[in-house]
């Protein structure tokens, strides 16, 4: 039997790791559901948190976050409210509590145990740009982005590319749909910084007849029919063919051991165009 899944998103002004601490020793008392984290740290304006509360909206996610900043925390709850999401503020009510007992007034700083060097500002514009140019919603973003991602649907592309993006890489990403015309962009980027992501045919029925489930939906739709999804992949493979970028098959594989490899090549990409300009 198929485990029902549930989209939770973790959302901080600061890196996110008690919002994710909690939601996930909550999460391992349901083993018999499937828990998809979503993690989106460093948020500090209310226009990238905007979009992704909109995201959150479209994937019925449920809202975790710890923002020490009011304003923001203010916001994603009447958003959420507005919006029947789901949500825990899993900070605001401690600091109020603790400011009473204190008789003090918090700082409404984020992120104050962490350094604010030039790496932490290079993190935040990538987290930025992600969320700007997250599913090809602006096609400018590919030949600005350190990395392109391209996939079906399900091939795990924005929490790759967020997870990127916390390394300090900027990424844009394009979902693949068959016959439907491919950005001329695409084909002006340097091929070794496209990266074309698969997934097993059984794995991706499994994974979207999961999700119609939780939206309440027949599982058996086109979206998960397996002729559909084996034609999407071919779609998928011809044009990773044509582009020349390589191809990571993520059946089984955790969003760090694919964002592993797609640096490691970066990395070895960055070493033979020295040895070759070395031969020049």
């Amino acid at each position: 039997m198929t485990k029902p899944q549930i989209n939770i998103f973790i959302i901080s002004d600061s890196l996110g790791e008690t919002a994710f601490n909690l939601a996930q020793a909550a999460s391992v008392q349901f083993p018999n559901t499937d828990f998809n984290f979503s993690k989106f740290p460093l948020i500090r304006t209310q226009s990238i948190l905007q979009g992704i509360l909109n995201k959150a909206q479209r994937e019925h996610a449920f809202v975790v976050h710890t923002f020490v900043e009011s304003g923001l925390s203010d916001f994603a709850n009447s958003f959420c409210a507005k919006n029947n999401l789901n949500c825990i503020d899993a900070i605001s009510d401690v600091i109020q509590q603790i400011s009473k007992l204190t008789n003090s007034e918090p700082l409404h700083k984020a992120g104050i145990n962490h350094n604010t060097d030039t790496e932490y500002f290079n993190r935040i514009e990538a987290i930025e740009f992600a969320v700007n140019f997250d599913d090809g919603k602006d096609p400018s973003g590919f030949l600005k982005a350190d990395i392109v991602l391209l996939g079906i649907s399900r091939t795990s592309k924005t929490p790759l590319s967020l997870y990127l993006a916390n390394r300090g890489y900027k990424v844009a990403n394009l979902p693949l749909v068959p016959k439907t015309k491919i950005p001329d962009e695409i084909y002006q980027v340097t091929p070794s910084r496209v990266f074309g992501l698969t997934n097993n045919v059984s794995i991706l029925n499994d994974i979207r007849k999961a999700r119609m489930i939780s939206y309440g939906l027949n599982p058996d739709t086109a979206y998960s029919n397996v002729d559909n999804i084996k034609a999407e992949l071919k779609f998928a493979t011809d044009l990773y063919q044509k582009l020349g970028c390589l191809q990571i098959n993520v059946a089984n594989k955790s969003i760090e051991e694919t964002a592993t490899l797609i640096i490691e090549s970066l990395a070895q990409n960055h070493v033979d165009s020295i040895r070759k300009n070395e031969q020049v």
